[in-house]
């Protein structure tokens, strides 16, 4: 069954769609986005939790025109991901059908929608889905961040350590910083398997980026590269016996 996200900014239309679409029994979740940049999010945050997470997404069906980013512009940005959802546009406008396929859409639906017609794309997509052979998981994994109105992808790799900002995080990589909206305890549970551990209640860091572990008067930090980083004395032992794990290896 399908994993599916509508994206249009008319909210009217938006809620046509998933109401069409959550009443096909291929589907198994449909959800919406009210712009590009709110469904760029989900999708990169369901990219870096796997396959198999709830919030995956298998197909898009999205509008073209919108204020902001356009979904030519959102389908350009998905063509880069490592492995894309699906797309089908859904559209008041026939001129773009060329573009559409150009960038490799599985349909192009036109407003008003009939039901008949978008179980025909949701057919289409059914198929492609069950034709694609599995694939590993990408080497990076990447998060979305938003700067200056657009989205980029920062990897996870890249990333030496994290600092919390209340429901905020910042992401502090060799080149600056991004902010986002996930609270460090979510980025603690998602990034734990990749090295990241929590020395103190407002820093998470990557182990394979600590350069030095420093004890002064019986309190400890960790150095990541130019920056000194507390460690709680909640985690200093743990942070210790990671270290020295790693160091044996």
């Amino acid at each position: 069954m399908l994993s599916v996200l509508a994206v249009d900014d008319e909210e009217p239309a938006l809620a046509e769609l998933l109401y069409l679409l959550r009443a096909d029994p291929r589907i198994r979740s449909a959800e919406g986005a009210t712009g590009a940049t709110e469904a760029l999010r989900r999708i990169g945050a369901a990219l870096e939790a796997g396959p198999g997470d709830p919030a995956a997404v298998d197909v898009v069906f999205l509008d073209i025109h919108m204020a902001g980013l356009s979904g030519l512009d959102m389908a350009r940005l998905l063509a880069g991901f490592a492995q894309p959802p699906l797309i089908v546009f859904v559209t008041a406008h026939e001129d773009f059908a060329v573009r559409a396929f150009d960038l490799k859409a599985v349909d192009y639906v036109l407003k008003p929608v009939r039901r008949e017609r978008l179980a025909e794309a949701v057919r289409r997509v059914t198929e492609l889905v069950g034709e694609r052979a599995p694939v590993a998981a990408p080497a990076t994994d990447q998060i979305a961040v938003e700067l200056g109105g657009i989205t980029r992808f920062v990897a996870v790799d890249d990333i030496a350590y994290v600092e919390a900002r209340g429901d905020y995080a910042r992401l502090h990589t060799d080149t600056g910083s991004h902010l986002v909206r996930i609270p460090l305890t979510t980025l603690e549970e998602r990034w734990r398997a990749r090295g990241f551990v929590r020395v103190h209640r407002s820093h998470l860091v990557a182990l394979n980026r600590i350069d030095e572990l420093r004890l002064d008067a019986g309190a400890m930090s960790v150095r990541v590269g130019a920056v000194e980083l507390a460690v709680s004395r909640r985690h200093a032992r743990a942070l210790r016996d990671l270290l020295m794990r790693q160091g044996g290896r």
